[in-house]
């Protein structure tokens, strides 16, 4: 059976707009509940004030005195009376004696009844208002006397106004209201969903349940990964970092809202940072890591700022050298097997042709050559992975027209090196010095690199010499940066061998510098500390004298 569909909740625009919309509704509706209120009670005290206004008027009129004087006062004060009430937009206007028998009224069969209302303020000579039901109805009124020259009442005279005709005033000015409160209720209803239509396409129509619930995925993603990730926005400020990003780039506090120039980081990558087209796949060095970084604007009309991953290749890298190297012992191994085939070939031409003292001669002495190459690198540094290193550099060397030669200062016991120095990061040192050595002395006079592997106190020490056109002194500190190079970019590029050196010698809190070389050319220095070996009583100094040739 087939479970029906939950209702899908209200989206949070939808909500917001019905929200404002009942909010407006009842302010309007307040608004117009207190106007009504308001203007009723205001409109029956202006009505008390016109009253007593056309009350007095009449009263205190010279015409009115002398009629009711006459012998039939009605037959003056009628007419006048009528024509004050057209005149002052009053319901009536009723002129009477002090007894309150009536000489004037809107109704002419009512002339000559007795007054209905009380009249004993006026009596004493006083004006005064009230809200009475008479004859006509409920009415808000004025009684006032009518005095002669001795202040004597001589008469009475009432005006006064509907309490219908105030209501159909106040209904009127409510209408009125009302409708100016449904225009701005229509208005403000308007406003509100062109408001909401728009929150409605960024929220992409969601509720409030679901973008707090896709506030909570986002945020256990973006903690999880553990390739960095960082928003940058318009003006290249930090607008959002995850926890990988932190400990990749090696920046920790609140960073948000921090321009990345203030971030601290090498310049190659700051810059790779605030460039303003894509990068795809750059290497780059951070601290103590090699990054590979990827850059995406991210634009909407305009830039709004700028997705960066990055990904940590430091382990891969290492492992890209060693394959460099094994794949450089492999051309190494081919050529060497192609030379001994060559010389395999002269051996057996020259048995062939009876001469084979001069065959054995030939096979001795290339046997002694190429025995003495490795008796001498292995006597020097017994450090297996040091000296097949060594042994596979000198054969690239010998290809490309280099000599490579291990100094005698050289010396460096198997198992001397600490764990808190692997083997892997000695290769990427040597192997990147001997590779810019080879690089610069390739193509000058007597080309020569020059290689010492040794210990010096608790210090390890590697000296690379080459012959080639050495450091300009301006460029002693660039050299290690990532991107340098005096030499034309390859497919891959360039300058970054020095940069990993530098980096895996800082790892090791070592030092790196560069000179120049005694017979010319440049000569790059690492010293590494061996404070493992010397916590476990190996003796630095005796493994250097005894390795020594």
């Amino acid at each position: 059976m087939r479970i029906p569909d939950m209702p899908r909740p209200r989206s949070l625009a939808g909500q917001l707009f019905a929200m404002q919309a009942v909010l407006i509704a009842v302010l309007v509706a307040g608004y117009a509940l207190f106007t009504y209120v308001s203007d009723r009670t205001q409109a029956e005290d202006a009505a008390g004030r016109q009253a007593r206004a056309v009350a007095r008027s009449v009263a205190d009129s010279p015409s009115v005195r002398s009629a009711i004087r006459a012998p039939n006062p009605t037959a003056e004060l009628q007419p006048y009376a009528l024509r004050v009430m057209r005149d002052t937009e009053v319901d009536f206007v009723t002129i009477m004696n002090p007894q309150g028998i009536r000489w004037t009224h809107p109704d002419e069969n009512q002339i000559g009844q007795r007054f209905r209302g009380n009249t004993a303020k006026a009596l004493k000579g006083g004006t005064f208002t009230e809200t009475y039901t008479g004859t006509l109805g409920a009415s808000v009124r004025a009684v006032t006397p009518v005095e002669d020259a001795n202040h004597r009442v001589v008469g009475l005279v009432s005006a006064g106004i509907k309490v219908e005709s105030i209501s159909k005033r106040v209904q009127d000015q409510v209408t009125a209201l009302f409708a100016v409160a449904f225009g701005a209720l229509a208005l403000g209803a308007i406003g509100t969903y062109v408001i909401n239509a728009s929150l409605r396409r960024h929220t992409h129509g969601m509720n409030a349940a679901e973008l707090s619930r896709m506030h909570d995925y986002h945020q256990a993603a973006l903690h999880a990964v553990r390739e960095g990730l960082l928003m940058l926005d318009g003006q290249y400020r930090v607008a959002l970092i995850n926890d990988g990003g932190r400990e990749l780039l090696g920046v920790f506090g609140e960073v948000v809202g921090t321009s990345v120039a203030e971030l601290g980081l090498p310049a190659p990558l700051t810059g790779a940072l605030l460039a303003s087209e894509p990068r795809v796949d750059e290497v780059h060095l951070a601290a103590d890591r090699v990054l590979v970084v990827n850059t995406s604007p991210v634009s909407g009309g305009e830039r709004r700022g700028t997705v960066v991953t990055l990904r940590d290749v430091t382990e891969l890298q290492s492992l890209m050298g060693e394959l460099d190297s094994e794949r450089g012992f492999t051309q190494a191994l081919r050529s060497q097997a192609h030379e001994a085939a060559n010389r395999l070939h002269t051996v057996v031409s020259l048995i062939e042709l009876g001469r084979a003292a001069e065959a054995v001669d030939f096979a001795t002495a290339e046997l002694e050559l190429a025995q003495a190459l490795t008796d001498q690198v292995v006597s020097a540094v017994s450090e297996p992975v040091l000296a097949a290193l060594l042994l596979g550099k000198t054969a690239q060397a010998n290809e490309r027209g280099v000599e490579l030669v291990v100094s005698h200062e050289s010396g460096m016991d198997d198992g001397l090196l600490p764990e808190s120095l692997p083997a892997r990061d000695l290769v990427t040192i040597l192997g990147n010095l001997i590779d810019n050595a080879v690089d610069a002395a390739q193509g000058s006079v007597r080309a020569r690199v020059t290689v010492t592997a040794c210990t010096e106190g608790d210090e390890l020490l590697f000296r690379v010499a080459d012959t080639g056109a050495g450091v300009d002194p301006a460029h002693a500190s660039l050299v290690f940066e990532r991107g340098f190079s005096t030499k034309p970019a390859g497919p891959g590029g360039r300058g970054l061998g020095l940069a990993l050196v530098r980096q895996a010698v800082h790892r090791h809190e070592g030092t790196l510098s560069v000179a120049e070389a005694e017979g010319g050319g440049a000569a790059f220095e690492v010293r590494l500390p061996l404070r493992a070996a010397a916590a476990s009583g190996v003796p630095a100094s005796g493994a250097t004298s005894g390795g020594r040739q």
